[in-house]
C-alpha cells in the first residue's frame, strides 16, 4: 500500500534508499543523545509560554540553569540563586568594610596634654662700669672671642638610639630643638619684639594660650613671662648693632618615658647692642649683652611627626641690667658707659592681693670679664 507522499509508481530505480538512506548516511557519524540535548543553547518554549505576547519560539538557556525535569519558565535555577547570594554577600562585605573605614579610621592613642611653661628670668646687675666700643673689637676682647656666630653655634650632639625611640626620631628632636632655639635667641624681628609667630609655631597647640598671653601681658609669675619663652629687648632701650650674635652650648637628649623624649639646652647668647635712641652710626656706642637660657623641651610621638615641642622649663640669666627692672616684657640692657647700680629688685608686699612676681628678690652680679675698659659715650643731641 502506496504511503502519502511515495510517487505513484513506487521510488523510481537508480535512486537509493530515498530518505531513509540518505539520512542515515548524512547523519551516521551524528548522535542525538540526551546529554547533547540538554547542552543545546536554544530550548523551545512550550505551548502555555509561547501563547503570552510577543513571546519567541525559542529562548536562549542560562548558564546557571541545571536543567532537568523542573518547570520550564523565566524563574532561576538554583544554581542562579546560589549565584546571586554569592555575589551579594562579597558586595554587602565590601561595602561593610568602606563604611568602617570611612566612619571609623585609625586614630594613634592621644598622648597627655602638655604641662604649662615654668620659668625663670635673673637679671644680672653690672659690677662696673659697662664697657663700649665696636662690636667686633668687644667680642674680640670678651669670653665670647671664640664663640661661633648663630646657628652655626649651635652643634648637634652625637646620636644613638633611645629604648623606644629610632636614632631618626632622635635627629628630628634635636634638629627641632636647633630650630626654636635659632627662632627664640636669633631671628632679627624676635630680638626686635615685632614679631613671636616664628617661635610660635614651633610649641604644642596645648601651650598657645599660655604663649599668647606671655606675649600680651606679660607678668613675672613664672608662667606668663616673654622673656622665659624668647629673647626680646625693649625697643625703647636697646636694639641689636650687630647681627652676628656670638652662641656657644650644648644639647643632651634622654628617654624619660617609652613615649617621651627630653632634649635639654644650655646655651650662651653674647649680643652687640647700641642705643635705641640718638646716632645708629656711633663708633664706640656699642656694648655686649649676655644670655644665658637653660631649657627643656619634650616630645611625644605627635610631636615629632608635627615638628614641634612642649617647652617644661626655662631658666634665664641676663645682663648687664638693673635689678629693679623687671624683666619679663623685655630685656632693658645697661649700655656703654653706664655706672653699676646699687638699687635692688623691686619692692614686694607679701599683704598685696593677686598672683605675686615670682622671681621676686632674685638678681645676680655679672661676673667681670677681661675685657677693654669702659669708653664714655658722649649723650645723643
Amino acid at each position: 500500500m502506496a504511503v502519502a507522499g511515495d510517487p505513484p509508481n513506487g521510488t523510481p530505480e537508480g535512486i537509493g534508499g530515498g530518505d531513509d538512506e540518505f539520512r542515515s548516511e548524512e547523519y551516521r557519524s551524528v548522535v542525538f543523545d540526551e546529554d547533547f540535548v540538554r547542552a543545546a543553547r536554544l530550548q523551545e518554549y512550550s505551548a502555555q509560554e509561547r501563547m503570552g505576547e510577543h513571546a519567541r519560539a525559542v529562548r536562549s538557556r542560562s548558564l546557571w540553569s541545571t536543567g532537568g525535569s523542573r518547570s520550564r519558565t523565566s524563574t532561576p535555577g538554583r544554581g542562579a540563586r546560589q549565584g546571586m547570594l554569592l555575589v551579594l554577600l562579597i558586595a554587602t562585605a565590601f561595602a561593610t568594610a568602606v563604611y568602617l573605614g570611612l566612619r571609623n579610621p585609625y586614630v594613634p592613642p592621644p598622648g597627655s596634654p602638655a604641662a604649662p611653661l615654668t620659668s625663670t628670668v635673673v637679671p644680672l646687675a653690672a659690677a662696673s662700669a659697662v664697657a663700649g666700643g665696636r662690636p667686633a673689637d668687644l667680642y674680640a676682647q670678651s669670653p665670647a672671642a671664640d664663640y661661633r656666630v648663630g646657628a652655626a653655634g649651635i652643634t648637634l650632639p652625637a646620636v644613638r638610639r633611645t629604648h623606644h625611640f629610632t636614632d631618626t626620631q632622635v635627629v628630628t628632636a634635636l634638629s627641632i630643638a636647633k630650630d626654636y632655639l635659632v627662632q627664640s635667641s636669633l631671628d632679627p624681628d624676635i630680638l626686635a619684639g615685632t614679631a613671636s609667630r616664628p617661635v610660635r609655631v614651633l610649641l604644642d597647640p596645648d601651650q598657645l594660650a599660655q604663649f599668647d598671653r606671655s606675649m600680651t601681658t606679660p607678668s613675672g609669675d613664672g608662667r606668663h613671662a616673654a622673656t622665659g619663652w624668647l629673647v626680646r629687648f625693649d625697643p625703647g632701650t636697646a636694639v641689636v648693632a650687630d647681627s652676628r650674635v656670638r652662641v656657644s652650648g650644648t644639647l643632651t637628649f634622654e628617654e624619660v618615658t617609652p613615649e617621651v623624649l627630653e632634649v635639654t639646652t644650655d646655651h650662651t647668647f653674647v649680643y652687640a647692642v647700641r642705643p635705641a635712641t640718638g646716632a645708629p652710626a656711633a663708633v664706640d656706642g656699642a656694648s655686649l649683652f649676655t644670655v644665658r637660657r637653660e631649657l627643656r623641651l619634650r616630645f611625644d610621638r605627635q610631636d615629632l611627626g608635627a615638628r614641634r615641642t612642649e617647652l617644661v622649663s626655662a631658666h634665664v640669666m641676663a645682663g648687664p641690667q638693673a635689678c629693679s627692672d623687671d624683666p619679663a616684657e623685655g630685656f632693658r640692657p645697661l649700655l656703654a658707659g653706664a655706672g653699676p647700680t646699687t638699687v635692688g629688685p623691686a619692692a614686694s608686699d607679701p599683704y598685696a592681693s593677686g598672683h605675686p612676681r615670682r622671681a621676686t628678690g632674685l638678681c645676680g652680679v655679672l661676673a667681670q670679664p677681661a675685657g677693654p675698659a669702659a669708653t664714655p659715650v658722649s649723650p645723643a643731641p
